[in-house]
C-alpha cells in the first residue's frame, strides 16, 4: 500500500498583526523511512548539550514561549541542528505566500488559498493518484487554512484516499519541518523587501549568507 503524508503549517495571522500570510506543505512518501534521520538529529541535539524542545521557528528566533529563557547562542545551535536535519530528509515542500494588502478579510484570503491549492494539486494530480492513501496532518490552528485545505484537497483527490489527522508539533517532526520551511521562506521575503530585523541579522547574517547557508539548500526540496 502506497502512502503519502502531507504536513501543513502556516505563518502569520488573518488580522493586522502580520503583513504576510504563508501556507507550507511538506510531502513525505512513507516508503522513505526517516527513522535514521531522526536518530541522527537526536544524537546531534544531545552532543550539542541541547534539550529536546520541539522546533518552533518564530519563538526560537525571537526568544519567546518555550525558548524564553534560552540564551541566543543556544537558540542558534537549535536552529543549526534542525537545518542539518531538514537538509537530509527525503521530503519535498511548497510554500504559498500572500501579501495581505492584496486580500481583505478571512473569507477572501481563504478563497485565494483554496484556488492556489487547487491549481497546484491539479498540476501534480497524476503523482498524487499513485497513492492508495493520502494523509493530511494539520493542527487546525487557523480556520482560514482549515477551510481552504479541506475544500481544495477534497475536490482534487479521491475522498476515500484522504485521512485528516491533528498534527501537534511535539508529536510529529515533519510538522516542525513545515514550520521551518514557512519560517525560512518568510525570512527570505523580509530580506528581499528590506524588512529584516536586527534579530534576523543576528541569526542569519547578511542576505547573501542567508541565501547560501539556508535558502539555497532548502530550495533543493521545493516543488515548483
Amino acid at each position: 500500500m502506497k502512502e503519502l503524508s502531507i504536513f501543513i503549517d502556516e505563518s502569520g495571522d488573518v488580522g493586522i498583526v502580520s503583513d504576510f500570510y504563508l501556507v507550507g506543505l511538506v510531502f513525505h512518501e512513507q516508503k522513505f523511512d526517516i527513522g535514521h534521520d531522526i536518530g541522527l538529529h537526536e544524537a546531534s541535539v544531545k552532543n550539542s548539550n541541547l534539550d529536546r524542545t520541539p522546533f518552533h521557528f518564530n519563538p526560537l528566533i525571537n526568544g519567546n514561549d518555550e525558548y524564553r529563557w534560552k540564551h541566543v547562542e543556544v537558540r542558534k545551535k537549535h536552529l543549526h541542528t534542525f537545518r542539518i536535519f531538514v537538509e537530509h530528509l527525503p521530503v519535498k515542500y511548497r510554500v504559498f505566500i500572500y501579501d495581505k494588502k492584496e486580500a481583505f478579510g478571512s473569507e477572501s484570503l481563504a478563497d485565494v488559498i483554496e484556488k492556489d491549492l487547487k491549481v497546484f494539486l491539479f498540476d501534480y494530480l497524476s503523482y498524487l493518484q499513485q497513492f492508495d492513501s493520502v494523509k493530511i496532518y494539520y493542527d487546525g490552528g487557523q480556520s482560514v487554512v482549515t477551510k481552504a485545505v479541506h475544500r481544495a484537497i477534497a475536490s482534487c483527490i479521491s475522498r476515500e484516499a484522504i485521512v485528516y489527522k491533528d498534527a501537534v508539533a511535539s508529536r510529529y517532526r515533519l510538522s516542525q519541518v513545515a514550520d521551518y520551511v514557512c519560517g525560512i521562506e518568510l525570512t527570505n521575503l523580509k530580506f528581499e523587501r528590506h524588512l529584516e530585523t536586527k534579530t534576523d541579522a543576528a541569526f542569519f547574517g547578511a542576505f547573501g549568507n542567508f541565501k547560501k547557508n539556508f535558502l539555497k539548500k532548502l530550495r533543493k526540496k521545493c516543488l515548483q
